[in-house]
């Protein structure tokens, strides 16, 4: 069989080219785009992208959600806004006595929220795109528009803490189910009893190993975006609260400068499955989503309110990202070594504190004994 010799990229077909590239995943289109001029042409087509992100994010496929990408510069834009993750290298900076001082008295525009302040940054700007994997399979697709119950200046949502529960308020293509869950027939291996899971743990290993999320928070008005969530979880706990629940915990290092003393923290991504059937009696075992929600902690593990949250969300959007997955395990657990070590400081010094009131209160009564005796 002869091969007809091709003497130039240029003699072969666009179509050619698009159809080879359409197939290739965004890291790889990215590349490719460098390997010639034709590629770089055809690789800023928009319908390319918009494939790599419907296949990364399933819920890009809803038509509100694709209006919102094109309205903050197109899906080449989003994916690379996106697709790297949150890195913060300057957590090792941050220390104790280097702490800003909080004011010991608040005015009442501070207390309840400088509206000339807030005129730039609104609760509804925000918009969280969501996506559960489970071993590659799309489990779970959600999107919420604003922020729940930060409606009006009233100071309530600028001054209690920030959280979001997804599962509440947010809309989906699984909602006409009501409910999202895993079973055998999504690879969960099956389990008889939680007797034997609590002693091999081979359900939790797999839902630690097998679950991804994407946690996307878009603000329209700035147009831009970004992905708050670690992919794959940083930690979690099984069997608790009780003997049927598993927690998974996914997040990331935000930056805080000029905003909390600390100038650091964690956006804290949880994400709680429930035992509600074993195997046995015809019955497949199957886990079932109770909790996917979003909440800000300091170095103290106080929870941030939604006054500071707002602004360490729009801050986040432009911070240091990279496509290196283990530079972002590095920046979440060097932020967990700090804070520990942050932890352990204190506790030393409210022990220190405590021996010097004993000794004071020691040193009071032998004196007053003294002089009385």
């Amino acid at each position: 069989m002869s091969v007809v010799p091709v003497e130039s990229m240029a003699s072969l077909s666009s179509d050619l080219f698009y159809d080879i590239l359409r197939r290739l995943d965004g890291q790889t289109l990215a590349c490719a785009a460098c390997a010639c001029a034709a590629f770089c042409s055809i690789s800023k087509e928009e319908s390319l992208w918009e494939n790599v992100c419907s296949s990364m994010w399933p819920s890009t496929n809803r038509e509100d959600v694709k209006s919102l990408i094109s309205s903050i510069g197109g899906f080449r834009k989003f994916y690379s806004d996106c697709f790297p993750l949150i890195v913060n290298k300057e957590v090792a900076e941050y220390h104790w006595n280097k702490y800003l001082e909080y004011p010991e008295e608040w005015t009442e525009a501070e207390y309840y929220g400088d509206m000339e302040e807030f005129e730039s940054i609104s609760p509804s700007d925000f918009v969280s795109i969501v996506d559960i994997r489970y071993k590659d399979k799309a489990i779970c697709s959600k999107v919420l528009s604003g922020i729940p119950n930060a409606n009006g200046f009233n100071g309530w949502f600028y001054n209690c803490p920030f959280r979001i529960d997804l599962l509440t308020y947010a809309t989906g293509d699984d909602d006409k189910e009501g409910e999202v869950t895993l079973s055998v027939s999504d690879g969960l291996p099956p389990i008889s009893s939680m007797e034997k899971e609590r002693k091999d743990g081979k359900l939790w290993k797999e839902l630690r190993d097998g679950l991804r999320l994407s946690w996307i928070v878009v603000n329209k008005k700035i147009k831009q975006a970004a992905n708050l969530a670690s992919w794959s979880p940083l930690g979690g706990q099984r069997h608790w609260p009780t003997d049927k629940d598993f927690v998974i915990r996914f997040g990331s290092v935000l930056p805080a400068k000029d905003i909390l003393p600390c100038q650091v923290v964690e956006c804290i991504l949880i994400m709680k499955f429930r035992v509600i059937h074993t195997e046995g009696e015809g019955v497949q075992t199957t886990l079932k989503l109770t909790e996917l929600s979003m909440q800000l902690e300091d170095m103290e593990g106080a929870h941030v309110n939604g006054k500071n949250s707002l602004l360490i969300l729009k801050a986040a959007l432009s911070c240091h990202r990279s496509k290196n997955y283990s530079e972002v395990l590095e920046s979440c657990h060097l932020y967990s070594k700090v804070q520990s070590e942050l932890k352990e400081e204190k506790m030393r010094n409210e022990s220190r504190l405590d021996r010097l009131c004993i000794l004071s209160g020691i040193a009071a009564f032998m004196s007053f004994w003294y002089y009385i005796l």
